[in-house]
């Protein structure tokens, strides 16, 4: 009886109902797209600390995220920490800025990535094309396909400059994006540092302990050995690159932002609908409590409302957002969505339902039902 008086009540007004579902819509839409965006960026920023096999990150001090190697370390800071007791290995890793001259003229800016991948420490990922053999070959590196027309090229044999040399696409990955939109280019340390012209300059030094050794104990001594650099642990890089990215740019605020900007529109669209649909039968709900209804039964009467709205709108708008989410695939900042995500998008867009009812049972709450004698 419950829910076939709430469907008679929504669908009374077709017109007011559509408006309602459309306000969830957009709200689930507008929220979904933030915060997939969000976790997009995320994951773009800290896809190489990610993916580095190194349990703390040796760096200048101020480094503040994997891009920021303007300045290097030595060979000095490497020995030191070899001599660190608990350390397995220190492999060494450049990331710096460069400028990539295109074939026909122009250029751009990539992030190049210095790494041996036998060293255990970090090796390009999520490669489509080619391997870690062939960017091992002469003038090779390896790029993301998302980023060909802005490099220039065409895809694997292509040439280019980078800094002080020629390179030429021996390898290609698929998913691999830069926030900074600087495309990352990966190549061997040695051709890395020959690019820059640089002899034994390091941006980071990934270090590994040996199994069973205290993290923390060893990060605290590394600090006390290397006066001249900082000693994280991969959490502590992580967090670092974010804040750096997400925040102190206004990125992540902004899209943070956005999705409260749609719950809160979200919230109002639907409240204003209960509310004028509540009114509109309120002569039946005074009805009921002069038949003897108690005032849960016409709150459970409003809440199933809500309810069924938050339902349909939720199936209409993750529709949407897994459209755009498949859309943005291939795009410079796609969307990321989770089984986690969209589990608390289905709770939000309930919780907002529920929010919205209550200006509905706060209406009902003042019935009298002796009115219903007066007419």
């Amino acid at each position: 009886m419950i829910l076939t008086l709430a469907f008679r009540n929504l669908f009374h007004d077709r017109i007011r109902l559509a408006v309602t579902l459309i306000g969830i819509l957009f709200s689930i839409v507008l929220v979904a797209v933030q915060l997939g965006l969000y976790l997009g960026a995320s994951k773009m920023i800290t896809s190489n600390i990610d993916h580095a096999n190194a349990d703390l990150w040796i760096a200048v001090y101020g480094a503040k995220s994997f891009e920021d190697g303007g300045m290097l370390l030595t060979s000095r800071e490497r020995h030191q920490a070899l001599a660190t007791p608990g350390v397995k290995a220190v492999i060494p890793l450049i990331v710096r800025f460069a400028e990539w001259r295109k074939p026909e003229g122009g250029s751009t800016r990539v992030v190049l990535v210095g790494t041996d991948a036998e060293d255990g420490g970090l090796e390009p990922f999520d490669l489509v094309e080619g391997s870690w053999e062939d960017i091992k070959a002469p003038e090779a590196i390896a790029v993301d396909r998302t980023y060909f027309n802005e490099l220039g090229i065409k895809g694997v044999g292509d040439t280019a400059q980078i800094a002080n040399g020629r390179v030429r696409i021996r390898a290609v990955t698929d998913g691999v994006r830069s926030f900074t939109q600087s495309p990352y280019a990966y190549t061997t340390l040695n051709r890395a540092r020959a690019l820059f012209g640089d002899g034994d300059g390091t941006t980071f030094y990934l270090v590994q302990t040996v199994p069973g050794a205290d993290v923390k104990q060893v990060q605290q001594d590394l600090v006390n050995r290397l006066e001249g650099a900082e000693v994280l642990t991969k959490e502590e890089f992580r967090d670092r690159s974010l804040k750096q990215w997400l925040f102190r740019t206004g990125a992540g605020v902004a899209l943070i932002g956005g999705a409260l900007l749609g719950i809160l529109v979200g919230t109002v669209i639907v409240a204003q609908t209960l509310y004028s649909s509540t009114k509109d039968h309120l002569g039946e709900f005074t009805t009921l409590r002069a038949l003897g209804s108690s005032s849960g039964y016409i709150y459970k009467v409003i809440l199933a409302q809500a309810g069924i709205s938050a339902i349909v709108g939720y199936i209409l708008g993750i529709s949407i957002a897994l459209i755009i989410l498949v859309l943005s695939h291939n795009t410079a900042l796609p969307m990321v969505m989770t089984p986690a995500l969209a589990f608390w998008l289905f709770t939000l867009t309930v919780g907002m339902c529920a929010i919205s009812a209550l200006s509905a049972i706060m209406k009902v709450t003042k019935i009298d039902p002796a009115v219903v004698f007066n007419k």
